[in-house]
């Protein structure tokens, strides 16, 4: 097993266990409780928590508990807002993650209500961490504004905004920056200040995440098209028959894939700038590199 596989099988078992633990005792009401879980439990591939978790790492930082608390209140907050993203409302999809959507098993009000009560709880959590108070502070202050509506509901609502026109490449960048980008950027900074990084360095990885979350919402557009609903757990070729702005639709398949690449290779040009601090540049380059076309993220 690689460097990265090892550490992925650890820090996101710890993580799990640590979401379920909470959701079960924090949340009094037994079919909400259901509702949240399944979600939850549906799988995923974590990657927030694990760019939280191998950022810290990298840095040869200890993977404490409070480390893992973040990391579960992000993954938390990012299953409520995949839970909204498939209301009829929203972008009104029955299958996530190869089973039925919340909505479709629970109906509309309850899997609202189960998001209601994920984002809650992100936040309990994150401020129940074990961690000094100047550094909590700071992650509250970083995570409500990744998540709100200046970060990911902002691209949220401009993705809503923009259905039925057809937006330029600016306009497209913008939406996603926001809406899947920006937790993104909060998993690399987090990361950095949990392993008591300069500003300078938080800088660094903040640029490096403005990357990757471009190459990943490139490359989820790509997947929509050469990929399968069994392979994917969603149903594919759905951007296209809803005429939805996509990079592919933009920019051609081959100009999408050359779009992908070069994201990444900006964000390794960045990594490279860390190589002078003590940390593991190989744990973060076998990051970046599940962001492309071939792997699995």
């Amino acid at each position: 097993m690689s460097q990265l596989a090892i550490f992925q099988k650890w820090a996101l078992e710890k993580t799990e266990k640590e979401m379920l633990r909470f959701i079960s005792e924090q949340t009094g009401q037994k079919d909400l409780a259901s509702s949240m879980l399944y979600s939850v439990e549906a799988g995923g591939k974590r990657v927030r928590p694990l760019l939280l978790l191998a950022t810290v790492a990298s840095f040869n930082q200890e993977v404490t508990f409070s480390c893992i608390q973040v990391a579960a209140a992000l993954e938390m907050l990012h299953t409520y807002s995949l839970i909204h993203d498939d209301l009829p409302a929203m972008d009104d999809d029955d299958l996530r993650r190869g089973k039925p959507t919340n909505h479709k098993v629970y109906g509309e009000g309850m899997a609202i209500l189960a998001g209601d009560g994920l984002l809650t709880l992100s936040f309990q959590l994150l401020s129940q961490a074990q961690l000094p108070f100047d550094q909590k502070i700071l992650l509250i202050q970083q995570f409500a504004q990744a998540a709100g509506p200046k970060g990911m509901i902002a691209g949220q609502a401009a993705d809503i905004l923009g259905e039925g026109q057809t937006l330029d490449l600016v306009a497209l960048k913008q939406i996603h920056a926001h809406k899947t980008g920006d937790l993104i950027r909060f998993a690399f900074k987090a990361g950095g200040i949990l392993a008591k990084q300069t500003e300078e360095t938080v800088a660094t990885l903040d640029e490096i995440a403005q990357h990757l979350g471009l190459a990943f919402q490139i490359r989820d557009d790509l997947l929509d098209i050469v990929s399968t609903t069994e392979a994917l757990g969603k149903q594919t070729q759905k951007d296209h028959l809803l005429e939805k702005n996509t990079y592919p639709a933009l920019l051609g398949l081959d100009g999408a894939k050359q779009a992908l690449e070069n994201e990444l290779t900006a964000a390794k040009k960045q990594l490279e700038q860390l190589k002078t601090n003590e940390f593991d540049f190989h744990l973060l380059e076998e990051v970046i590199q599940l962001f492309s076309l071939a792997k699995g993220v």
